[in-house]
């Protein structure tokens, strides 16, 4: 393979797993800086998942067109290096402010996806750009499993230990890709830097060039909002509810990446040729309402963990739903489409983490009028249900 694709495979991969990384740690790590409890550290927890997320969100495309005018190789490798800077700071930092400002810049310098996208298809010949944009996919589909694996494992070094192994590994790629990568961008190619090419709202003002199709969006939104409870409260959810330790925590969340990886790489196809698109978009609505639902319930933590695989089973709903959307705009509207999806989710992310966090923290407080540590997963039981009324009332 060409070391520059996979200079990029490996860029992809440390991005996503930036937010994995430090799940198993964060509950301890909070307290440690801060002293408070397990509710005030989860409330924290959203926020810098919040704040880290609204980076990559508003960054995305103004990097992208930064590399458009200045070159891949400089935006790429510049940021690997504010990236592993960030990680040491945050390695070292001792309150919660600094911890903010790591997220910060965490965020941006993790907001790449378009710029490694486009050098991708720079390099790659015709035949060849579908297959690598699919080793774009399998990169952040390998970031989100290895993410929380390997922060469960380093936690057992200290609460610091993932961000100083994460910083070795930016900076190891950092020099890789000074050693590899080489410029795509020419006199020929370069485009002058606009904002209004920048905006990150961009691309969902298009959506009223996608008629027909707002409810089928707010669907998407809907059921990201409420399936993002996982990254967000599962390590404060378990570490409340078992006494689980990072590395148990670790080692579900990579249960589950796995699993996801699985559904929507494998067992999609045979769900749609027996179900079709609509039917497997409900039933997997039925299946995440009633494992969310579950979750919430069960104080056995072995069926829990049992359960954090099979949770992805819900995962064939959007693959499903992308498609039902895909076929019914034209082929000039495919990049559109995809660009609002993208925006939808990338809101789902910002809003997902705050409105699930606050909801822990006001039922497993000391004052909470009921202690209940499900209490996330039974909100996202009913995100997930009013999604599933949404889109059993759309007609073509």
């Amino acid at each position: 393979m060409n070391p520059a694709i996979v200079f990029v495979l490996i860029t992809v991969t440390l991005d996503a797993m930036g937010i994995g990384l430090i799940v198993p740690v964060m509950p301890d790590l909070i307290r440690e800086v801060s002293g408070g409890d397990l509710a005030r550290a989860a409330l924290w927890g959203g926020v810098l998942s919040t704040v880290f997320a609204v980076m990559q969100f508003a960054f995305s495309p103004l990097l992208g067109n930064l590399s458009d005018r200045f070159g891949r190789r400089p935006v790429l490798l510049l940021s690997l290096v504010v990236m592993t800077a960030d990680y040491l700071v945050m390695a070292v930092a001792g309150s919660l402010w600094l911890l903010l400002l790591g997220r910060i810049v965490g965020g941006i310098t993790a907001a790449t996806h378009a710029t490694a996208t486009a050098y991708i298809a720079d390099i790659s010949p015709p035949e060849k750009k579908s297959a690598n944009f699919g080793l774009i996919g399998a990169g952040f589909g390998l970031g989100f499993v290895l993410g929380p694996l390997m922060g469960g494992l380093l936690a057992e070094l200290g609460t610091r230990a993932p961000f100083y192994a994460a910083a070795l590994l930016s900076g190891l790629n950092a020099l890789f890709g000074w050693w590899v990568m080489r410029e795509t961008v020419t006199d020929q190619t370069r485009r002058p830097f606009e904002w209004r090419r920048a905006n990150p709202f961009g691309a969902l003002a298009q959506m009223r060039r996608l008629p027909g199709l707002t409810p089928l969006v707010a669907v998407h939104f809907l059921y990201a909002v409420a399936i993002y409870v996982y990254p967000a409260v599962w390590a404060y959810f378990t570490q409340a509810r078992y006494g689980w330790t990072p590395q148990t925590i670790g080692l579900s969340l990579g249960l589950y990446g796995i699993a996801m990886a699985v559904i929507q790489g494998v067992l999609i196809r045979p769900a749609l040729r027996l179900l079709g698109e609509r039917r497997t978009v409900v039933a997997g609505h039925l299946f995440a309402i009633t494992v969310l639902g579950m979750i919430a319930a069960i104080a056995n933590p072995t069926a829990t963990l049992i359960l954090t695989p099979l949770a992805a089973l819900g995962a064939i709903t959007t693959p499903a739903l992308t498609g039902l959307m895909s076929h019914r705009v034209g082929r000039d509207a495919q990049g559109e489409l995809q660009g609002v999806l993208a925006s939808a989710s990338a809101l789902a992310m910002i809003l997902s983490p705050m409105l699930m966090t606050s909801t822990f923290a006001a039922f497993t407080r000391a004052d909470a009028p009921v202690y209940l540590p499900g209490a996330p997963f039974v909100l996202a039981m009913v995100l997930m249900t009013v999604s599933l009324m949404l889109f059993l009332r759309w007609r073509e």
